[in-house]
């Protein structure tokens, strides 16, 4: 990402979490489009905004096979679909998540959640890793996706089911991950374990955690929105439709990572240099520190402790964006 694609920001920065029910009728991207400008109307100091999962797609709520639906209704990134989702964000100069989305490539058919910078540029595309199987027919992605908002951080994003796996949000923080949007589609009573797993990713990997879910009468609702520390800064209690305004604080990260979580857990300083590398059987690799480099100067420089070493933030270096 260049410097191009977005004006310096000035401090609030705020996200709206659109915690919507999955549009549906014949245009729901123009739907959309006008959601957001009345939106942006009201809150001009927005700077980013956020919809569930697959949140385009609520015909496949209807039909009789959801997942024969979405196959049809997917297109590839260079699309119509993709060309009209820009054309908004760059209309109110905003970072536009509008959902993850149905995307075609050749035979296999993917979720994916897209991003755009406030000139409308696509700046990133994650294809959800783990599909909610054996209900979900989407095939899984093989790549974890990052991207960075200048002055701001890094975000990474997850789709529904990867909170589930630990091991999705860790990767992405290990890629220097600040902040991390999972959108979801949820529409079960296990809400209330993602609610619980929300907090924990939160936690275990210093960064924000932003699970914004869909409303009902699909949905079961229920986002909720958890800081470095694992506070959780906002919620909503039901399904209802609500958007949610957070304000992200660049330096909170950098905060809990240097000075550790409740002052205690300085997790990203846990293995020193010199120590024996750590094996991991589940994934026939190790952790050790030379592949742990420092994710931003601050990571890199604060001191700790008398005894202790610095350094060793989440992040092993900025990766290029997916996009």
């Amino acid at each position: 990402m260049t410097a191009d694609d977005t004006e310096v920001v000035s401090r609030p920065w705020l996200v709206a979490l659109a915690q919507a029910a999955p549009a549906t009728g014949s245009d729901p991207v123009a739907a959309l489009a006008e959601e957001v400008a009345s939106l942006c109307a009201d809150r001009p100091d927005l700077s980013m905004v956020v919809y569930p999962e697959i949140h385009l797609f609520g015909g496949s709520d209807l039909a009789r096979d959801a997942n024969e639906w979405l196959a049809d209704a997917a297109e590839p990134l260079d699309g119509p679909r993709v060309a009209a989702l820009a054309e908004i964000a760059a209309a109110h100069r905003i970072w536009l998540i509008p959902g993850s989305l149905a995307e075609r490539d050749g035979d296999a058919v993917y979720n994916t959640a897209v991003v755009f910078a406030p000139n409308g540029r696509l700046v990133a595309a994650y294809r959800k890793v783990f599909p909610w199987r054996p209900y979900e027919a989407w095939a899984p992605g093989a790549d974890w996706v990052t991207f960075d908002v200048p002055e701001i951080g890094r975000f990474g994003l997850s789709i529904c089911f990867d909170s589930w796996f630990p091991e999705s949000t860790r990767q992405l923080g290990w890629l220097g991950a600040d902040i991390v949007l999972n959108l979801v589609k949820t529409v079960g009573e296990d809400r209330a374990q993602e609610v619980v797993l929300a907090q924990a990713n939160a936690i275990v990997n210093q960064v924000y955690f932003l699970s914004v879910n869909a409303a009902g009468p699909v949905g079961a609702g229920r986002s909720v929105y958890v800081d470095p520390g694992g506070r959780v800064i906002a919620e909503r209690p039901d399904a209802a439709p609500a958007v949610t305004i957070v304000e992200i604080d660049p330096d909170e990260v950098q905060e809990v990572r240097a000075h550790a979580t409740v002052g205690l857990n300085r997790l990203g300083q846990q293995i020193w240099p010199g120590d024996a590398p750590i094996y991991l059987p589940a994934y026939d690799g190790t952790m050790t520190p030379d592949r742990r480099a420092p994710s931003s100067a601050a990571d890199a420089g604060v001191p700790t402790s008398d005894d202790a070493p610095t350094g060793g933030g989440w992040g092993d270096g900025r990766q290029e964006d997916v996009g």
